[in-house]
């Protein structure tokens, strides 16, 4: 159903058509020939480097005149000009321009909603690749029912059109891209430059978190960004500097088939539960580095946390469980667990993954579990 009062939108090929006639008249009959730029590339003037503690798969330099070079981990590099400054000459085919200020983002990378929040810059992002339902940041989900936000199709199938006409400046995605490299080139050939988000890349959990100055850096947030960033410091410092409390943590959740679904030991779940003061439960689970968790049978779950001295509960495929009760519904035998039997069973809340700046939080929650504390938690309740 059309919206009422617009135009119905043209088919992609032909409003790419008209676009491209409609740049070839004007063109020939009023725009003049590019001036060649004075400004070169490799003559930018370097300033400084944005200071990185913890995170490995991008990396920010400042150049005076505003503009920015980015690296990211898969190889692409990125150049960011400021507002009404000149496209330097002499650019690398390799490095993406992408003009500032962003004011139409095309997000599809979900992790980073939450940065564009702690940044009060999710009015940047018009277009997103989850709808109003599918959003557990309330921000988002009010923006899409408000309508400053817009649904632009998932990954693999965009909705050009809507993208088009809404000025996309700046396509931010997920890895999952690259399993149809033909959408990327297709955003590409239409102005559209594209992001590849790689924080789930990071092998420090904080690093993930610390990918919030490099959208600070894009939307000229550096000092909002490196002032959030030092204050979840200060508050995780004392925590970090700790000593182990020995304390053994299972993360898991129940799949429909009776399979236990857990963090490979790498998994950045795995490593700030070892931040917090714990030891993961399954030290030993590596395997295929390109996935973060594993199923096993429920008899080898039980051998390897039968003993754990906390269990938390994963929420976020089939729903957040109230009481431990519920917990052995799914599973009678975990009655026999230390941690059942001593009560100390919790479970996430289902927006923990989205809201990725809530690492920080999850890491004070399981300090506070692991030490017997009674500071508030934010995404961990216990199971009575």
């Amino acid at each position: 159903m059309r919206a009422a009062g617009h135009l119905p939108l043209l088919g992609l090929s032909a409003l790419i058509c008209l676009l491209a006639l409609c740049g070839c008249t004007q063109s020939a009959e009023q725009t003049p020939p590019p001036e060649p730029s004075a400004l070169a590339y490799d003559a930018l003037e370097y300033d400084h480097s944005a200071e990185l503690l913890y995170a490995e798969q991008f990396s920010i330099d400042f150049y005076t005149g505003g503009y920015i070079k980015i690296a990211i981990g898969d190889g692409n590099h990125y150049l960011a000009v400021p507002e009404g400054a000149e496209v330097p000459a002499g650019i690398p085919a390799d490095v993406t321009v992408i003009r500032r200020p962003l004011e139409s983002i095309y997000l599809v990378a979900t992790s980073a909603m939450d940065l564009f929040r702690g940044l009060d810059a999710i009015d940047a992002v018009t277009l997103a690749g989850l709808d109003a339902e599918g959003w557990y940041i309330p921000e988002a989900r009010e923006a899409m029912e408000a309508g400053r936000m817009s649904f632009a199709g998932k990954y693999g199938a965009p909705d050009y059109e809507r993208i088009l006409e809404l000025n996309c400046d700046l396509a931010i995605e997920s890895t999952m891209i690259y399993h149809t490299p033909e959408v990327k080139e297709q955003l590409e050939r239409l102005g559209v430059p594209v992001l590849v988000e790689r924080s789930s890349y990071e092998s420090h959990p904080l690093g993930r978190i610390e990918w919030i100055k490099l959208y600070g850096a894009l939307l000229g947030k550096e000092a909002e960004a490196e002032a959030y960033f030092a204050g979840l410091m200060e508050r995780l410092t004392p925590i970090l500097e700790q000593e182990n409390t020995g304390k053994t943590v299972a993360f898991f959740y129940i799949t429909s088939a009776g399979a236990v679904n857990v963090r490979r030991s790498g998994d950045y779940i795995a490593r700030a539960i070892g931040l917090a003061g714990g030891v993961y439960a399954f030290p030993d689970l590596t395997g295929d580095g390109a996935k973060a968790t594993m199923n096993m049978q429920m008899e080898s779950f039980y051998e390897g946390a039968r003993n754990a001295d906390v269990l938390v509960y994963n929420s976020a495929i089939d729903g957040e469980l109230a009481a431990v009760d519920q917990l052995l519904e799914k599973s009678a035998v975990l009655a026999d667990f230390k941690a059942v039997r001593e009560g100390n069973v919790w479970c996430t809340g289902q927006n923990l993954f989205q809201e990725s700046l809530g690492l920080g939080d999850l890491i004070a929650d399981l300090h506070t579990v692991l030490t017997g504390g009674s500071a508030p938690l934010t995404y961990l309740h216990h199971l009575d």
